[in-house]
């Protein structure tokens, strides 16, 4: 395939192979994109925030609108480039893909009703004959940078916010996943996007992220992956506005009180979609100490029962990380914790690019396996005396996405929604849940902003006050 770039679509100085994680096969080739092109895409979307801008908002939730009904003709396409790119198996693909038409239909009708607010500055002294109200305009050119785990889901939580706010966009798909994303870009232009309103540039983010993120002509970043390109993201980029979804350890607590069944069935889940590959994964559960045994007896033969695979195999659960390099770091973790002390209960092993679906007890809570991102299909279980001493735990670690309890106690249950510094609370239900249309994002190292569409429309306009004075 071909990137976008200023209204064509183009070669690169070179080619990069995408390739099947669970196979290894080469699915297709992409430009490798270089400083030159990013400068083109970036001087394109400056006319392109022009045109954007000067679209009415009715204009703009049309055009959404017929690429809304483009992408549902094509779900099952996407899902199978999906697949083919990413690894996940194929029904988790196809569940990815068909959330993307009502997507964009939710981006179009908030951008279609952004709004101000008058200002009651007669309440000032010298302000009795003037009028003031607010107005939203699109920030111009946004830079979207894109991870691999989601490849459809998490370009749409950027692209359509963005264009129904009126701005353009340039787009950089991980360089593991750019299909899904070249793709998307086809069917905005089908569905009469002007050219340069967006512009899909593949390669190294190594490579490109810095000159896109550090040009002057960009005034919004919207970026999702880890903590530490976050970080250099955020360096870099000078005055601008910015959204950073970044690294997390989700944990989940087990009180007492319980359902054991439910929770186990949910951990069971939430913890191995994608093969654990989800910023708002399962990856630590702390359980009060009179239910801890019950709750792996619980936990352990569901985990057992995830049926493990090629992704397009019918009954596949679980499939390959997205590289082969990732699923060794994913093993070497949970061999350090079990070297450090904790039982390993089920899984661990690894062929390939594939991790078996893994269950590891009485891990500590300063091992890595608990505090640092795993992106792996492994769950840490660690005991803990009390709620006080379980909040306590789930607080303590740099990040803060999601979290979630299970109790039966409403009490308990609002203590922890309070106390716990996350962006999301799950009452009943593990962190890996999220409905489109909330606002999405982390606290301390997770990150700064919000996502879901009306969330993402606000970060991606500019707040302006006009003032009508009186006169004679």
């Amino acid at each position: 395939m071909q990137m976008y770039v200023a209204g064509e679509w183009r070669t690169g100085e070179g080619e990069d192979a995408v390739r099947n994680p669970y196979s290894g096969e080469v699915v297709d080739t992409v430009p490798h994109a270089s400083a030159a092109d990013a400068d083109a895409a970036l001087r394109a979307s400056v006319d392109g925030a022009e045109t954007m801008r000067r679209l009415s908002a009715y204009e703009r939730q049309a055009l959404l609108e017929r690429a809304a009904t483009l992408t549902a003709a094509a779900v099952e396409e996407l899902a199978h480039t999906i697949s083919a790119e990413e690894g996940k198996p194929l029904a988790e693909a196809r569940g990815e893909a068909g959330r993307i038409p009502d997507l964009i239909r939710l981006a179009a009708a908030e951008g279609a009703r952004v709004h101000g607010e008058t200002v009651p500055v007669d309440a000032a002294p010298n302000a009795a004959d003037k009028l003031a109200f607010t107005l939203r305009q699109p920030c111009g050119v946004v830079v979207a940078v894109t991870p691999f785990n989601y490849p459809a889901l998490l370009v749409g939580h950027k692209l359509y916010p963005a264009l129904a706010a009126g701005n353009a966009v340039v787009l950089k798909p991980a360089g593991r996943t750019p299909l899904t994303a070249l793709k998307l870009t086809q069917l905005l232009l089908e569905a009469g996007a002007p050219p340069n309103a967006v512009q899909c540039i593949t390669g190294s983010g190594a490579e490109l992220g810095a000159a896109l993120c550090a040009d002057e002509r960009v005034r919004k970043i919207s970026f999702t992956g880890s903590s530490a390109v976050g970080r250099r993201i955020a360096a870099v980029a000078g005055v601008k506005k910015l959204s950073l979804e970044l690294g997390a350890s989700c944990p989940v607590i087990v009180l007492a009180d319980a359902d054991l069944e439910q929770t186990a069935a949910a951990t069971a889940s939430g913890g191995y979609v994608n093969a654990g590959q989800v910023c708002i994964s399962v990856q630590r559960v702390v359980v009060e100490r009179p239910v801890y045994a019950d709750f792996l007896d619980a936990l352990v033969p569901r985990v057992e029962a995830i049926e493990v695979g090629d992704p397009f195999a019918d009954g596949t659960q679980l499939s390959a990380l997205i590289s082969e390099g990732e699923a060794e770091r994913v093993e070497a973790t949970i061999a350090a914790a079990v070297g450090a002390g904790a039982r390993l209960l089920t899984g661990g092993g690894r062929a390939g690019a594939v991790v078996e679906p893994t269950v590891v007890a009485d891990v500590d809570p300063r091992d890595a396996l608990s505090r640092e991102e795993l992106f792996g299909p492994a769950v840490a279980v660690t005991p803990a005396a009390d709620v006080d001493e379980a909040i306590a735990l789930a607080n303590d670690g740099p990040y803060g996405l999601g979290a979630g309890i299970f109790t039966s106690s409403l009490t308990s249950a609002l203590r922890f929604a309070r106390a716990v510094d996350c962006g999301s609370i799950q009452i009943n239900w593990t962190p890996l849940w999220r409905a489109d249309l909330m606002p999405y994002g982390g606290l301390k190292a997770s990150g700064v902003g919000k996502e879901g569409p009306r969330y993402a429309i606000e970060e991606m306009t500019e707040l302006k006050t006009v003032v009508i004075h009186g006169v004679g």
